[in-house]
């Protein structure tokens, strides 16, 4: 059974840092997937913020966390994460990952409609 798990949420003030994990299992290869981390800000629409392409190694950030976001892959490991810098306020929802074969990083992205398959991990970020 495919499963997302994310986790390292919390609390942070503006301009600290937070580290968010997502753990793939059930998996037999990620090799030919994109995995995203997708936003769900109070009152916004869901949006992609931070997307990878593990089939050729392409990134794409949504233009407000550009330089303060970045997505990674623990090694060969299922586990992907992302370092979150310089946290705005604007940053604050529910963080989800995503996956889905045969997509750019951009396209995964930029996707409508996504469907979370875990519960996400909070990150608020206040004095």
């Amino acid at each position: 059974q495919v499963q997302l798990t994310e986790s390292g949420g919390g609390l942070v003030q503006p301009g600290g840092s937070l580290r968010v994990s997502c753990e793939a299992s059930g998996f037999s290869t990620l090799d030919h997937y994109a995995i995203g981390w997708f936003r769900q800000a109070p009152g916004k629409e869901r949006e992609g913020v931070s997307c990878m392409s593990i089939r050729d190694g392409g990134t794409y950030y949504e233009d407000s966390v550009k330089g303060r976001f970045t997505i990674s892959r623990d090694g060969a490991e299922n586990t992907f994460r992302l370092e979150m810098t310089s946290l705005k306020h604007e940053d604050t929802g529910i963080y989800f990952c995503v996956v889905k074969p045969l997509m750019t990083a951009q396209a995964l992205c930029n996707k409508k409609n996504v469907v979370p398959w875990g519960q996400g991990t909070h990150v608020t970020v206040s004095e």
